[in-house]
């Protein structure tokens, strides 16, 4: 899988289980930290969590571990690095503070709308 692919497959994880603000930013031209950052917030703690479980129980099934994880202890924010890809998910009081948008501003936007509509099966096929 490229870390488009991958970053794309965690947007869709985070979609499928209600991310709320769902951003992908291309920085592979501005960072050597990675391609993409994946960003998304939940509404609480508890779906802090569960939003980055999917992601890694998601990415985990298509053959993708995760490199490091930090921040489960404080469900505030949860970073997944998948080393190509970054995946930020904060309760909403954390990404305010943050602002890795702002931060990050001349990164890239990517457009994910087709991907919130898409069925998982065209993401995840079983074959």
């Amino acid at each position: 899988m490229t870390s488009l692919e991958t970053a794309r497959a965690a947007v869709k994880s985070l979609c499928e289980r209600k991310g709320e603000d769902v951003k992908l930013i291309k920085i592979r031209d501005i960072s050597s930290i990675a391609d993409y950052f994946v960003i998304a917030t939940g509404s609480s703690n508890t779906h802090v969590r569960s939003l980055a479980d999917n992601v890694e129980f998601r990415l985990d099934n298509e053959g993708i571990s995760v490199s490091h994880i930090e921040g489960y202890r404080s469900d505030s924010w949860i970073l997944l690095d998948y080393v190509d890809v970054i995946v930020h998910v904060f309760s909403e009081e954390a990404r305010e503070y943050y602002s890795l948008e702002r931060l990050w501003q001349d990164g890239e936007e990517v457009d994910i709308s087709d991907i919130e509509e898409m069925p998982l099966s065209l993401l995840f096929p079983t074959s």
